[in-house]
């Protein structure tokens, strides 16, 4: 998506997140791998960074690919950067095929390595990284699907119609290979993986910024793991031509497979919604209502604060605006799907999720 006024002031990026299993101990963890461009034009050999002193005094505007890869866990949560100059950049337009100096990513496969030393940590702020080594070797299968449609059409892409644009290519993605973080080797299985990939770009990042998914889920009623139920939920302020929008949220739940889709830009379908989303002492929660002419959804999720990260972002004019977005993988909820019948909402089953991705923040 880096063509245009985007290649100068927009970033791009392509987000993997999933859950491998310790080959000795059996320990599950959660990982996130994420090939970043941003400001692309106006980069060379070297990576630009914006969050550099000197950088900050002068108004220079980063410019780099990044690798951004790291996990969660009580108190072992991390996220590690790696920078490269944008000449070690490639990417297709027409699908993912993304190649970041010997990192690769394309829609069956994901290859790469990153890595900081305590004392590189500790000695660039600018990177805005813990320490930590991780590599990793993965094989991909995309089995659902979620396109945003309307808000990110051609049409709205063309004109740079918003600051941040959504598409989730891998709303349930399988993962199979390996992982090795600090040491340590973990077996990533398709049918336990709870994969997930989406694409993210624009020009700035929404504030506040929600977002979930589980692709974990149990029906109450029988019991029985669905291996082909998945929810996504993304928002919250969309800004159009620079004008922020009514605080809303898109979500998509998969149940085996039939989507039932809670969009607020298809006004046909009469869509309501409730949202609220929290940092509390312990817990961050997503509490969020939505009804159409056809289904209404309740969903009722937190994720423990000490389990997540606050992730770092700088934007492309060189702000680094979020300095409390939390994001996590260790969410856990319900989420109640209810049919629309002609005396009233008629529920469906309620529906356990656990390990979910997940974030939250605002400025």
């Amino acid at each position: 998506m880096m063509k245009g006024a985007l290649a100068r002031r927009g970033y791009d990026w392509w987000w993997h997140s999933l859950v491998g299993a310790d080959r000795e101990t059996g320990e599950l963890r959660p990982f996130f791998i994420e090939y970043y461009i941003i400001n692309p034009a106006l980069g060379g050999k070297t990576p630009v960074l914006g969050q550099l002193g000197e950088n900050l005094r002068k108004g220079i505007r980063p410019s780099y690919a990044m690798i951004k890869c790291g996990t969660w866990g009580k108190a072992s949560a991390v996220q590690i950067h790696n920078f490269y100059g944008v000449s070690e950049f490639e990417a297709a337009r027409d699908r993912m095929d993304v190649l970041i100096g010997a990192n690769t990513a394309n829609e069956t496969r994901l290859t790469g390595a990153a890595e900081v030393s305590e004392k590189d940590a500790a000695a660039h702020p600018e990177w805005m990284s813990d320490a930590g080594a991780m590599r990793w070797d993965l094989k991909v299968k995309k089995i659902l699907s979620y396109d945003i449609d309307l808000g990110s059409s051609r049409l709205m892409r063309e004109l740079n119609a918003f600051d941040m644009y959504w598409h989730v290519q891998g709303m349930l993605t399988q993962y199979a290979g390996t992982i090795f973080w600090n040491g340590r080797e973990f077996a990533v299985r398709p049918e336990t993986c709870c994969g997930y990939q989406d694409k993210n770009w624009g020009t700035d990042y929404t504030n506040p910024w929600v977002w979930l998914n589980c692709n974990n889920f149990r029906s109450e009623r029988t019991g029985e793991r669905l291996a082909r139920t998945s929810l996504d939920v993304g928002g919250v302020l969309p800004r159009l031509f620079g004008v922020a929008l009514p605080r809303r949220v898109v979500i998509a739940f998969y149940l085996e497979g039939e989507l039932y889709e809670f969009n607020f830009s298809k006004a046909w379908t009469l869509p309501r919604q409730k949202l609220y989303c929290a940092v509390g002492k312990e817990r961050v929660v997503w509490q969020i209502t939505a009804s159409t002419n056809k289904a209404k959804i309740e969903i009722d999720f937190s994720c423990p604060l000490d389990h997540m990260l606050r992730f770092n972002y700088e934007n492309p004019d060189g702000a680094k605006n979020h300095n409390e977005l939390w994001n996590g993988h260790h969410a856990s909820g319900t989420v109640k799907l209810y049919r629309r019948t002609a005396a009233g909402f008629k529920l469906i089953d309620t529906f356990l999720g656990e390990m979910g991705g997940c974030e939250y923040g605002k400025y």
